[in-house]
């Protein structure tokens, strides 16, 4: 993890206008180890993380003054770390809009400080574990008009460089390092957002479609993210 300070133990922003949620969530994160910061809103949450640059942020989505998808959205302008977005829906069409936006997991209230202090955990678990990655593995993955360099992280178009997300990153890099291997949803799931997941095939959906949409020629017919139908996904290379 990267922060602009010397911390003992990781850090985490709270965005949530529930005052008994804050409070709750607090408590619990501190107990666990973690040092917390907390915000009503997300133009609070905004000032906050620049001011902190914690490790991990929760996101509630109903704020008032500035809401979670603004705040979201600004964030990742800049914000590299992880973030957990709550909502009091479970409706899939927030869940793809906070995705395409750049959240890494999504979390539906009620929910126990339990479960979240578990998710928090295992998004920064994979975000050491892939920053490591990179910094370890130097190679290119070249095929066709597409280009990932791993150890910049960097990903390029007919030469042109391409802005993704981090997990949209992280997603590709798995898929570009596995050529022409089919890769069950769990196994991406898993090996993405780590050993806690595996059925939500959601997340994937989301992904891929803006991956072909950034990617391929013609997202409609991609030539190199190929779904495999009830199975998962491949990375398909000109030489297969």
């Amino acid at each position: 993890m990267v922060t602009s300070r010397r911390r003992t133990k990781p850090g985490v922003l709270i965005a949530d206008d529930d005052v008994q949620i804050r409070r709750l969530l607090a408590r619990y994160l501190a107990s666990e180890g973690f040092e917390v910061w907390t915000a009503e809103n997300g133009e609070e949450a905004l000032y906050l993380a620049s001011l902190h640059q914690p490790d991990l942020i929760v996101l509630d989505l109903a704020m008032p003054v500035m809401d979670g998808f603004t705040a979201l959205n600004r964030l990742r302008e800049w914000f590299k770390a992880p973030v957990i977005i709550l909502s009091a829906t479970d409706q899939e069409r927030e869940k793809v809009r906070a995705l395409d936006l750049g959240a890494d997991d999504y979390m539906t209230k009620p929910f126990g400080p339990a479960e979240l202090a578990a998710r928090v955990r295992a998004s920064l678990r994979r975000a050491d574990r892939l920053a490591t990655a990179d910094e370890r593995d130097g190679a290119v993955v070249e095929t066709g008009e597409i280009v990932v360099d791993l150890g910049a992280r960097v990903v390029k178009r007919n030469a042109e460089e391409v802005h993704l997300t981090r997990t949209e990153y992280d997603l590709l890099r798995m898929l570009a390092t596995n050529p022409n291997k089919v890769l069950t949803h769990r196994q991406l799931l898993q090996g993405v957002w780590g050993p806690e997941y595996g059925e939500e095939t959601e997340y994937l959906r989301t992904f891929i479609k803006q991956l072909r949409r950034k990617l391929e020629t013609d997202p409609s017919r991609p030539r190199h993210i190929l779904t495999e139908p009830g199975v998962g996904y491949r990375f398909a290379t000109p030489e297969a």
